[in-house]
């Protein structure tokens, strides 16, 4: 009865510790903040680099190939979120804002903030972006709530099945003019077809 009851304090505390990790904003590296009018020029920045494929692809180039930087990717999304595309209805059911996302050697790393039941929780993806049929692919090397880590074999399943749901696939699909995306050196590097 006795090893009953320090078992059970020592599971309370274990849950609280858990909780308290999965609430906890998780430490990232400092990013300057941006103004709102380089926000707006970067984003034009990122969405020049993609007409300069879809215009190599019409003259009939093939393999050209641009650099894109985390903060273009950034910027190109917060306009996106500020013009109200996509909709949070798009992303799921619970609210999203801005998401940060970083490049650090061949992996993407996305910090998605959101709120539920009052709370504010982060949670942080990172891993390996390719192509393959047309479509973007993700393959997770790390996945945290907060600063709790969750093992990648717990929700690699359930992260690749939603991604193949047909709604989700669709989001997924690149522009025709695209063959391949991947991160290498910290860059976000496109190819044309």
């Amino acid at each position: 009865m006795k090893i009953y009851r320090i078992a059970r304090w020592f599971v309370l505390a274990a849950l609280v510790l858990v909780i308290l990790l999965a609430l906890k904003r998780p430490t990232r590296p400092e990013q300057p903040q941006t103004a709102p009018q380089n926000v707006k020029q970067q984003s034009a920045e990122f969405q020049a680099k993609i007409n300069q494929l879809e215009q190599a692809s019409s003259n009939g180039d093939h393999g050209a190939e641009v650099q894109i930087t985390s903060d273009e990717v950034n910027a190109a999304l917060k306009e996106s979120l500020r013009t109200g595309t996509p909709t949070n209805a798009d992303l799921g059911q619970v609210p999203i804002s801005a998401p940060e996302v970083s490049f650090e050697g061949d992996q993407v790393r996305g910090v998605f903030p959101t709120r539920i039941y009052g709370k504010d929780v982060y949670v942080t993806v990172a891993g390996r972006l390719g192509s393959q049929n047309g479509y973007a692919t993700f393959e997770p090397t790390e996945f945290k709530v907060g600063d709790f880590i969750v093992p990648v074999a717990l929700v690699n399943g359930a992260l690749q099945k939603k991604l193949a749901d047909p709604e989700n696939r669709e989001k997924l699909k690149l522009p025709d003019f695209i063959g391949d995306v991947r991160v290498v050196d910290g860059q976000l590097v496109v190819t044309q077809k």
